[in-house]
């Protein structure tokens, strides 16, 4: 999922999008209401595409958890973020069976399943492109002026 753009803050419903940087601040759009307002440097502003889910090996980005979500409910919407807990944990075990049960909190597969139903709800989940080839990301190289010897003064 691509979600550099999309940003949680602390203690803030919903999800928002990044508009402007400001001088003191930056300007986010509420995804749901299409509020514009401030965030200030004093709240903890998080992009979606920063945040991963703790597992037994490695960490793994949210967006690949958001794909995870997205193939094991075959597009549809994830389970209700106010569903009873034990549901919560077994939902999220089937998504992803090795994530860390002593890092992850209930409180965090609340807010993936909110989040993603978010998002589905805007149709705003979109698969990453894949990476380019080698042969896109290489850029030529420029070749060198070969610079002309200056001539020598005349006595």
């Amino acid at each position: 999922m691509i979600l550099k753009e999309i940003m949680a803050i602390s203690g803030e419903p919903g999800l928002f999008k990044f508009i402007a940087q400001g001088k003191n601040a930056i300007i986010v759009e509420h995804l749901e209401t299409k509020k514009r307002s401030s965030s200030y440097s004093s709240a903890k502003v998080s992009s979606l595409e920063d945040i991963a889910i703790f597992t037994d090996k490695e960490d793994l980005p949210l967006g690949k958890v958001f794909d995870l979500i997205h193939e094991k409910e075959n597009g549809g919407p994830a389970v209700d973020s106010k569903a009873d807990v034990d549901k919560l944990k077994s939902w999220f075990e089937g998504i992803l069976p090795e994530y860390s049960k002593d890092k992850v909190y209930t409180s965090d597969i609340k807010k993936v399943a909110q989040w993603y139903n978010i998002l589905h709800k805007l149709n705003l989940l979109v698969k990453e492109e894949p990476e380019a080839t080698t042969e896109t990301k290489t850029a030529p190289v420029a070749e060198k002026k070969k610079r002309k010897a200056k001539p020598e003064p005349k006595a």
